[in-house]
């Protein structure tokens, strides 16, 4: 399995060897030695989410509170995703900074995206599986969201305004609006507890 990071901090996609034969293919799809060695600690599996999506669906940008965060590993099963990462923490050299990563079933690479993080992914194929093992389980008050389609993020989605978008992502605020509210993760805050999980 190979190991790669990107420009923003706490980002990391693995990339597994496939070993094809008459019967099908095999790999390994997540590995702890690797990961931990790699991101520098291992992956408290809490709980595991699917989502089946159809073309232009649009989920995202979610984040939770830090401490405790949920930093999630994602994959896609079936189909093809853009998988987008925005670095939301206040203070990070690269903030409002994003990572575009494209998912599918043919390479079965997995992202994981490390607490504080701001995550979304749009469906590429006409449905799409994406599953993704979070640090911590479901819980609404700790949960937010900032609106997939502001200006300001510019994020790049293949349908843009025609995204297809659910009740809560389409009234999610702006970025601008969720900095005003001070409910952004705090960098600071973000890199104390992911040292922490190393001890």
């Amino acid at each position: 399995m190979q190991a790669t990071d990107y420009p923003i901090s706490g980002v990391w996609r693995f990339d597994p060897v496939l070993r094809p034969d008459d019967r099908g293919v095999f790999l390994e799809s997540f590995k702890e030695s690797v990961f931990a060695q790699t991101v520098g600690h291992s992956l408290h599996l809490a709980q595991m989410n699917i989502s089946v999506s159809r073309a232009g669906t649009v989920r995202g940008v979610h984040f939770a509170d830090v401490p405790p965060g949920q930093a999630k590993y994602v994959q896609c099963f079936d189909g093809k995703i853009l998988d987008i990462v925005v670095d939301i923490r206040v203070g990070s050299p690269t903030f409002g900074q994003y990572e575009t990563i494209e998912l599918d079933a043919d390479t079965h690479s997995g992202l994981y995206i490390s607490e504080g993080l701001g995550h979304a992914f749009c469906a590429l194929t006409d449905s799409a599986t994406v599953g993704y093992f979070c640090s911590e389980g479901y819980s609404p008050e700790r949960e937010h969201g900032i609106h997939p389609l502001d200006p300001d993020l510019a994020l790049p989605w293949p349908e843009g305004e025609q995204s297809v978008l659910s009740p809560k992502d389409a009234a999610a605020p702006l970025l601008a609006e969720a900095i005003a509210s001070g409910f952004l993760p705090q960098y600071g805050d973000c890199v104390e507890f992911v040292s922490g999980l190393s001890q």
